[in-house]
């Protein structure tokens, strides 16, 4: 198998201690999904060529916890090819899209041994939120501007308050008579990242709220988030300078202390290189696929499930779409890794707050579409707690139940809430506070009626 993935792509990048030092919180969080595979029927194969396909088949599509997932996707492609319930495809692709994202994370860690730990960082970087950004893409591109902005910011709340709060919950209680730590330094970099995000959203909502009326406001608030949403960009790849080059050792997963079998199979690739970049297009066609189904039946599950679009948005896409990174992320703070919980996490939250958000302004202003970065005072006001409530929660270094719990608490309010939206509910525009006044209507009367000597 070695001899053949030479042949195939020639030397490894780097030795293997530097390989495993380069992998991220991502790539470890979905490795806890994975499982060895047992090559012995395929290597009896003869012929090289199929028992190289074999291999990449059984690597690729049984490496998995997840494998039973995969029949939905064929199943989505029926129900939108002979018309089914749209609520159907809308659901099918939903859970063809949990095991594709597990997998990108797979590929993109197999690339990173022959490519070596930046470039296979930038890679993970850029790929590790891959179906929020193309669900993002085909919304944009089917004018639906609310799904992108509720979807996004649904996935930004489930990593700082589910996902954040079910590992430090249940990472306490598995270790009741342990004290948790974790790396101060790198939840430290995320939260000041996640309040630069964060006042890039509030600013066009305070110059809308703030202005005489909404109709001058609405040319310079997309001016202000067009230019934020530069800024954002111009910020993120100095995160990323700094995570993977000047200041790599904050962000290194932890690694156990001890060397077994195990832990030497895990750094030795087990594809080649050009098989993983072809595997990673097609997994990204089909994530493409089932995006634009996702998109395109959102509303029709909205009204079988009698269930509002922002409910579906920012509480069932994320939860399901990034189940497996969610997961795993969980499993390690069973194990007292809370760095690697951590950084699954707000590594998250953070790449899509300072990546694919502005990313999606910029694209839709490049295809003539308006979307600014005003998610309406509701929403932002959830977001504003949120990211506060998770940075007072990881100011200390130290972690117990307790705080897990208060997230998850949050977490549930914010879904009562949404859940009660109104199943037609549209955003309205955000009145001026100055076109409702009191002090304004008596100054119009007063010009209408001045005083009489």
């Amino acid at each position: 198998m070695a001899s053949l993935q030479d042949l195939e792509n020639g030397n490894l990048k780097g030795s293997s201690k530097e390989t495993r030092h380069g992998r991220t919180a991502h790539n470890m969080s979905s490795s806890s999904l994975r499982k060895k595979s047992d090559l012995t029927l395929v290597s009896k194969v003869r012929c090289g060529m199929l028992r190289h396909l074999l291999t990449n088949l059984q690597e690729v599509i049984l490496g998995t916890k997840l494998t039973v997932l995969f029949p939905a996707i064929p199943l989505a492609i029926a129900a939108e090819c002979y018309g089914f319930g749209r609520p159907w495809v809308f659901g099918l692709s939903l859970l063809g899209l949990t095991p594709l994202a597990e997998r990108v994370s797979f590929l993109t860690e197999q690339i990173a041994y022959y490519t070596g730990p930046t470039v296979g960082g930038l890679l993970n970087a850029t790929c590790g939120n891959a179906t929020e950004l193309i669900i993002a893409i085909f919304a944009l591109w089917q004018h639906k501007i609310e799904v992108v902005k509720y979807s996004l910011l649904g996935s930004i709340l489930s990593n700082l308050l589910l996902v954040l709060g079910t590992s430090l919950f249940c990472g306490g209680i598995a270790n009741l008579g342990k004290e948790q730590k974790y790396d101060r330094r790198q939840a430290d970099v995320n939260a000041l990242l996640l309040l630069l995000a964060l006042l890039c959203h509030m600013l066009p909502l305070l110059f809308r709220i703030s202005a005489a009326s909404v109709s001058l406001t609405e040319v310079p608030t997309l001016q202000l988030s067009r230019v934020s949403s530069i800024i954002m960009l111009l910020a993120y790849i100095t995160y990323i300078i700094f995570q993977l080059v000047t200041h790599r050792q904050l962000f290194e997963a932890q690694e156990e202390s001890e060397e077994n079998g195990d832990d030497l199979s895990e750094e030795t690739p087990v594809i080649g290189f050009w098989s993983g970049i072809v595997w990673l297009v097609g997994m990204t066609a089909v994530i493409a696929l089932l995006s634009e189904f996702v998109v395109g039946t959102i509303e029709d599950a909205s009204e079988s499930w009698g269930l509002s679009v922002s409910f579906i948005s920012i509480i069932l896409l994320p939860i399901v779409g990034n189940a497996a990174e969610h997961a795993g992320a969980v499993i390690f703070a069973f194990k007292n890794k809370l760095d690697i919980s951590l950084g699954v996490a707000l590594g998250s939250a953070t790449q899509i707050s300072m990546f694919v958000v502005p990313l999606c302004v910029i694209v839709a202003w490049i295809l003539g579409i308006e979307m600014d970065l005003n998610f309406n005072l509701l929403e932002t006001g959830a977001l504003a707690l949120s990211i506060i409530t998770t940075a007072f929660t990881l100011q200390d270094g130290t972690s117990h139940y307790l705080k897990g719990l208060a997230l998850l608490l949050c977490y549930v309010v914010i879904g009562g809430m949404l859940f009660s939206y109104p199943r037609h509910h549209r955003a309205m525009e955000m009145p001026s506070i100055w076109e409702s006044s009191p002090l304004l209507e008596s100054l119009e009367l007063n010009r209408a009626c001045p005083f009489e000597g």
